[in-house]
C-alpha cells in the first residue's frame, strides 16, 4: 500500500536575511528524527516575501546548494518556494529537490495585482505536477489558492501542497479555502504558511495543516508557534473514496489555454 510521509515545517522568518535563514531551518530539521520522504517549507523561505527589493538568488545559488545538502543529508525530497533571479524580474519558484541532487520547479501562475507582484514578479507559464511513492502532487504558492479552475484536478494529482505567506488578516479565506479544494478536487491537500510579522509589519498567524479527500483536519499546527507536523499519507483510502464517491466523472470539461 502506498504511503507518503510528510514533515510540514511552520516557522517565522528572518527578513532578508538568508544565512540566519538557512541556519534557523537547519536546527529546526536537526529535531527531525523521524525519516520521512518529503520536507515542506513557508514559501519565500529564505528571505521573506520582499518582491520589491533586491534579493533573488541566481538559479544555482546559496539556498539551492543548501535545499540539495539538507535533501542529501535527510534523504528526503525537500520542497518550498524561492525568489529566484528571472530576466528582469523574480521568479516566486517551488522548488522540489531530491536527494540525489535531482531538480524540479513550478513558478507561481497568480501574482497578487493588490501588491502590485506583477512589476517585480513573473508569472509561471506551466502547471506541473511531480511525482513521488505512487503519488502525484501538485505544487502551489499562496495566491494560487483562490483560483480554483487553475486547480481542478484533471484525474492527474492526489496530493495539492500549497506554500504560502498568507496573512493573519485574511486567515479566514485561508483556512476555508484550503478545505475546499480537498472536497471539490477528491484529493488530499496540504498548506504550509508561516508565523510572525514580516518586513513590511504584515503579521501571519500560521495555519499550517493536512486534510483529507473529504475536508476533514489530519493534523493542524498551533498557531502562532514554530513547529513541524508529522503525516502519514495513505493512497487507499484516497483511491476507495473516488471509486465509491466518483464525483469527478461529471465534471466539466476545459481545457486551459
Amino acid at each position: 500500500m502506498p504511503t507518503l510521509t510528510l514533515a510540514l515545517v511552520q516557522s517565522s522568518l528572518h527578513w532578508l536575511d538568508k544565512s540566519a535563514n538557512l541556519a534557523h531551518f537547519t536546527e529546526q530539521l536537526n529535531s527531525l528524527n523521524e525519516q520521512v520522504d518529503l520536507i515542506v517549507l513557508p514559501e519565500t523561505f529564505a528571505t521573506g516575501f520582499a518582491i520589491n527589493l533586491d534579493c533573488s538568488e541566481p538559479e544555482q545559488g546559496e539556498v539551492l546548494s543548501w535545499l540539495k545538502a539538507t535533501a542529501k543529508q535527510k534523504n528526503a525530497v525537500v520542497a518550498g518556494s524561492v525568489l529566484v533571479a528571472k530576466g528582469d524580474k523574480k521568479a516566486n519558484r517551488f522548488y522540489w529537490v531530491w536527494p540525489n541532487g535531482e531538480v524540479k520547479y513550478y513558478d507561481k501562475r497568480h501574482l497578487f495585482c493588490l501588491g502590485n507582484e506583477g512589476n517585480f514578479v513573473a508569472a509561471g507559464e506551466h502547471r506541473e505536477i511531480f511525482a513521488i511513492n505512487d503519488f502525484r502532487i501538485l505544487p502551489q504558492v499562496c495566491y494560487d489558492l483562490r483560483f480554483p479552475v487553475f486547480q481542478r484536478n484533471c484525474n492527474d494529482y492526489d496530493v495539492m501542497i500549497n506554500v504560502a505567506n498568507w496573512p493573519a488578516a485574511r486567515r479566514h479565506v485561508w483556512d476555508t479555502l484550503l478545505k475546499a479544494r480537498a472536497m471539490e478536487n477528491l484529493c488530499y491537500v496540504v498548506g504550509v504558511n508561516r508565523i510572525g510579522a514580516d518586513g513590511n509589519n504584515v503579521a501571519h498567524s500560521g495555519g499550517t495543516a493536512v486534510y483529507d479527500f473529504k475536508g476533514d483536519t489530519l493534523a493542524k499546527l498551533e498557531d502562532g508557534q514554530s513547529g513541524i507536523i508529522i503525516q502519514r499519507l495513505e493512497k487507499s483510502p484516497l483511491d476507495d473514496f473516488r471509486r465509491t464517491f466518483p464525483a469527478h466523472l461529471d465534471a466539466d470539461q476545459f481545457q486551459l489555454l
